[in-house]
């Protein structure tokens, strides 16, 4: 008799869902998570009279009340918790600037966008609305192939276009790079630039904003984490803070269950693992590494991690001039470059600025707000920071973002009253991942479902993987893929 069905490890985005839903099913399962609260990346911390929002820059796929295929009426209604949770929209999908050269804000819309873009490029709409409608005819076919329809019955226009790079679809279409720039902007969501991105992990993206709009959580996505983690305890699961696994426990060949790292056992059949395949495949006790997962693990690399700078800031986001809730701020058009410095302490070429208070959340005093600027960054290079240098390097990188950010909030520097900074190590820290790596793999075009099969097949009957390591990084996606990976283990033990 096994201690649980299931034990998870882990309790991020993907951790929670999994271990939700697998308990509401009537599996016994035993979630453990080294930290003191759930969530991973989904959390908040206080500093001052403000509550910080750690890394949730907008939350795709939400969609409106009643509109179908959407967390909203899907995942969060499945683990009784949409009715818990108050959305906030973002009406506008963000501000695109690069100074002197763009300065335009994309409609959460696609005919508003379209009149947008036409007044701020005339002579653009035809150009734009077919892009649309390319990006939206992408997608289709790609979803549909993702859930198994055979490649002669897919329209030839995901062959044409899905593994094309962005950027050469964008200048197929148009002749001006502000507009590519523009329509381009979340890139950085995704990790890799438009040269290297493929266009149908764009179009994925623009789609899901498009259509089911971006959003807040009121209270942060600390609130979504610990609905969820409420849905798995009311369920009868139960949880261990504060607790770290040392192993994966095998015999036979097959997972047995795990070590803590106060050296207890518990036993279990199946294990899901929210940490880093690195990670979780060095725990593995009493078995190798499976050859075929390690063949797959060497021809990957960590992908980027990000340096954030939160700040709480005395003035309203009107008299700082914020306008949106997400401002995308580039120093200039040349993306490859950009892309280049986030292997170097080179002055913060891009950022993404996130205002939580255009749209409040709650986490901000009447009359300030509650802002950070973000931009991505690889780990080596911090690796090589002398402890004595470290706060100096951070704080002088960190005023490079504030620059940036003064060409659409000039004065920023005066109204703030607190203020922390994240570096790739904090990620690293935090979130145990190599590099601090915040999409998990690098995303470039053999990443994805067409070539890896990480989450359906880890060559160790028992041990399931689930999170962004082992499919796309971001909320959405990694929401998911736990909920996704834990109804595949249900219905191989119904079977």
């Amino acid at each position: 008799m096994h201690d649980y069905d299931a034990i998870v490890i882990g309790a991020g985005n993907a951790g929670l869902t999994a271990a939700a839903t697998l308990q509401r099913a009537g599996a016994r399962t035993l979630l453990v998570e080294r930290h003191n609260v759930p969530g991973g990346c989904g959390t908040s911390f206080r500093r001052g009279r403000f509550e910080f929002e750690v890394a949730l820059h907008q939350l795709s796929g939400v969609g409106v009340e009643g509109q179908p295929i959407s967390l909203r009426e899907g995942l969060f209604q499945q683990l009784g918790i949409a009715d818990r949770l108050e959305f906030v929209q973002e009406h506008d999908l963000y501000r695109a600037v690069v100074p002197g050269r763009l300065d335009v804000t994309i409609p959460a819309d696609w005919d508003a966008a379209i009149d947008v873009l036409d007044a701020e490029f005339p002579g653009s709409r035809d150009r734009v609305a077919r892009f649309f409608e390319l990006i939206k005819q992408v997608t289709f076919w790609q979803i549909a192939a993702m859930r198994g329809m055979p490649a002669d019955q897919i329209d030839p226009v995901l062959f044409r276009y899905g593994l094309r790079p962005l950027q050469q679809v964008l200048d197929e279409y148009f002749d001006d790079d502000r507009i590519k720039v523009a329509l381009a902007m979340y890139w950085t969501y995704l990790g890799q630039p438009p040269s290297k991105l493929r266009f149908q992990d764009l179009a994925l993206t623009l789609f899901a904003y498009f259509e089911f709009k971006p959003w807040h959580v009121r209270g942060g996505s600390q609130a979504m984490s610990a609905a969820i983690l409420d849905s798995f305890l009311q369920a009868g699961g139960q949880v261990r803070f504060n607790t770290g696994v040392e192993a994966i426990l095998t015999a036979g060949g097959r997972v047995l269950g795990v070590r803590l790292e106060d050296e207890a056992e518990v036993t279990a059949p199946e294990v899901v693992s929210n940490a880093s395949l690195p990670t979780t495949y060095a725990m593995l006790d009493g078995i190798a590494v499976p050859a075929a997962v390690r063949n797959d693990l060497a021809t990957r690399r960590i992908g980027v991690s990000g340096f954030v700078l939160h700040m709480g800031l005395d003035a309203t986001p009107a008299e700082l001039g914020f306008t949106t809730s997400t401002t995308f701020v580039n120093r200039d058009t040349d993306d490859d470059r950009t892309y280049r410095a986030w292997k170097s302490f080179e002055p913060a070429r891009g950022i993404c600025v996130s205002s939580y208070d255009v749209a409040p959340i709650g986490f901000a005093p009447a009359g300030t707000t509650h802002v950070s600027l973000m931009t991505l960054q690889y780990a080596d290079i911090w690796k090589n920071v002398v402890p004595a240098e470290y706060a100096r390097t951070k704080f002088a990188f960190a005023e490079t973002l504030l620059d940036l950010c003064e060409a659409v909030t000039p004065g920023i520097r005066d109204a703030i009253e607190e203020v922390d900074v994240a570096t790739p190590l904090t990620m690293m820290r935090y979130l145990g991942h190599p590099g601090g790596s915040i999409y998990g793999y690098d995303q470039d075009a053999t990443e994805g479902w067409l070539f890896r099969n990480s989450e359906r097949e880890t060559h160790v009957p028992g041990l399931h993987v689930a999170g962004s390591w082992s499919g796309m990084g971001g909320f959405q996606p990694t929401l998911e893929a736990g909920a996704r990976v834990a109804r595949r283990l249900l219905r191989t033990q119904a079977a």
